[in-house]
């Protein structure tokens, strides 16, 4: 059964106040966690601020694979000629 456009609409709206919502908790935890670290005693600007939080997602954004610390030499399996 086909939904009618208004009843689409409606979810839609909906789902945007759910985001919303989200994304403010979100915030929220961040920030208390940001506050918690000091860094709202820094004396930064908020494009620079930015930035620096980029980087850090970056870091773990980028796959767990590049996480993980590397295993010693030793541990590493050896790697054939192909």
């Amino acid at each position: 059964m086909r939904k009618s456009s208004s009843k689409i609409r409606g979810e839609i709206e909906r789902l945007h106040d759910q985001l919303k919502a989200a994304e403010a908790k979100e915030a929220e935890r961040i920030g208390r966690i940001a506050v918690k670290a000091g860094l709202g005693d820094l004396d930064i600007d908020e494009a620079r601020l930015g930035e620096l939080f980029a980087e850090l997602a970056g870091r773990f954004q980028a796959g767990s694979e590049k996480r993980r610390p590397a295993a010693p030499k030793s541990a590493r399996p050896a790697e054939s000629d192909a």
